[in-house]
């Protein structure tokens, strides 16, 4: 029977280390190293291939298009 955390995790949408580069603009590979360095989190499937948590992307990459918007002058 799963656990109320494994259940909320089966309905997380996963991302390939592909889609997660697709949506940041980068390399594969260089996701693969965002995750190495722990930049971003990501989770081993029974096969040894990264996912990524959707969510965890997402707000990853609003933060940093936040950051590089113009600020307004005070």
């Amino acid at each position: 029977m799963a656990t109320p955390t494994q259940s909320a995790d089966a309905a997380e949408h996963l991302l390939t280390p592909g889609e997660v580069a697709s949506l940041f603009r980068v390399d594969p590979k260089t996701v693969t190293r965002w995750a190495s360095a722990g930049r971003i989190g990501s989770i081993r499937t029974p096969g040894g291939h990264r996912r990524f948590r959707e969510s965890e992307v997402r707000s990853m990459l609003a933060n940093l298009t936040s950051e590089a918007l113009p600020q307004a002058p005070r």
